[in-house]
């Protein structure tokens, strides 16, 4: 047991710290493109949604109340989905 060491790899403190660092800019990146990976299917969720409840509302040829409060609930929630863009930190 005298000749074994204590060292829990065969690299020096510095390949230790470079390497974690490392896996920490991977993890950054890939938490990163995660986030714009949600954000863009959202952002296209919503546009085909707002597509969607346009033809359906102008499908019979006129805007009733309901159609409009949904186009304007729609287009609220899209607004709020842009500004919700993840930034680049990287």
């Amino acid at each position: 047991m005298a000749g074994i060491s204590h060292q829990s790899s065969d690299f020096s403190p510095m390949e230790q710290k470079i390497m974690k660092d490392q896996e920490r800019s991977d993890s950054k990146e890939f938490v990163g493109n995660l986030k714009n990976g949600i954000w863009l299917f959202g952002l296209s969720s919503w546009v085909f949604g707002i597509t969607d409840r346009s033809i359906a509302s102008f499908a019979d040829g006129y805007l009733s109340a309901l159609d409009l409060t949904q186009l304007f609930t729609a287009a609220t929630f899209f607004v709020a989905w842009l500004f919700l863009k993840p930034t680049s930190r990287v």
